[in-house]
């Protein structure tokens, strides 16, 4: 990456600090020319500390290091996207993020409606689907997945691509709580599949 675009070893851009993985935010800091050419050498993300008016790699004294995945610079090249893997919290107070947030792998709504079923498991309310399934036991719980699942085989067959879709929702939507029923969550899945990335 070319590094000229920082104008002298004085000036400082903003680095913003992305987890390579979930994709959280985890904080910000400045880097000069020297601090940007540091991190490309030793992966280790540095910074250019203005209170202590010098170099700083995060980690430097507490061990939790910010390892380089790579370097983007924004559309007016006086912003750079790190990305990086967390070695331990990120923020010096002790949290995974300088904003007090954990830093878990999150999947949007998905995420949501895992945590609208795992409350209906907990908490069972009489006009709830979901209670109701959970009520029935794990067995009513695997046949309506297996019953969804031959219903997006048959829908795939056919040409009614509402229908397909609408059976592709019924089918993640029992899985969900299939995997709720075994005590696992969508992330559990996910971390399997990534183990078997080539």
């Amino acid at each position: 990456m070319n590094i000229n675009f920082i104008k002298n070893s004085d000036g400082l851009v903003p680095a913003i600090i992305q987890d390579a993985v979930t994709k959280n935010v985890l904080m910000l800091g400045y880097m000069n020319k020297e601090a940007l050419e540091k991190t490309q050498q030793t992966k280790k993300v540095t910074f250019y500390s203005r209170s202590k008016q010098r170099l700083w790699t995060k980690g430097e004294e507490s061990g939790n290091f910010l390892n380089l995945v790579s370097i983007k610079v924004d559309c007016d090249n006086d912003t750079l996207l790190i990305y990086a893997n967390p070695q331990g919290p990120t923020c010096h107070k002790g949290s995974d993020t300088c904003w007090n947030e954990e830093n878990k792998q999150t999947y949007g709504f998905l995420s949501k409606l895992e945590e609208t079923i795992l409350d209906r498991k907990n908490n069972f309310l009489e006009a709830s689907y979901v209670s109701f399934l959970f009520k029935k036991g794990i067995n009513k719980i695997a046949q309506k997945v297996g019953e969804e699942a031959v219903e997006v085989v048959i829908e795939a067959k056919d040409s009614d691509d509402n229908l397909f879709l609408n059976e592709s929702a019924d089918l993640l939507f029992h899985y969900l709580v299939l995997l709720q029923a075994k005590g696992y969550t969508l992330n559990d899945v996910v971390k399997v599949l990534q183990s078997r990335e080539r």
